[in-house]
């Protein structure tokens, strides 16, 4: 995962707890799942459109 060990990640995490306390960690990660699942969500409609548009092109090439 990005080239980073459990050492990193750990001296990542301590820095965030110090930068944001442990009282706002969770609200942070609520609000980072939350922009997660937004731009899945996204992508999914944005090929799921795609995907529509492509039967579309077909259908008039067949007519």
């Amino acid at each position: 995962m990005f080239g980073l060990g459990p050492m990193e990640l750990t001296i990542i995490l301590i820095i965030i707890l110090i930068i944001f306390g442990a009282g706002r960690l969770p609200e942070i990660g609520s609000g980072i799942g939350k922009g997660i699942r937004n731009f899945k969500k996204s992508v999914s409609e944005t090929e799921n459109e795609k995907i529509a548009d492509e039967k579309k092109d077909d259908k008039k090439d067949d007519a």
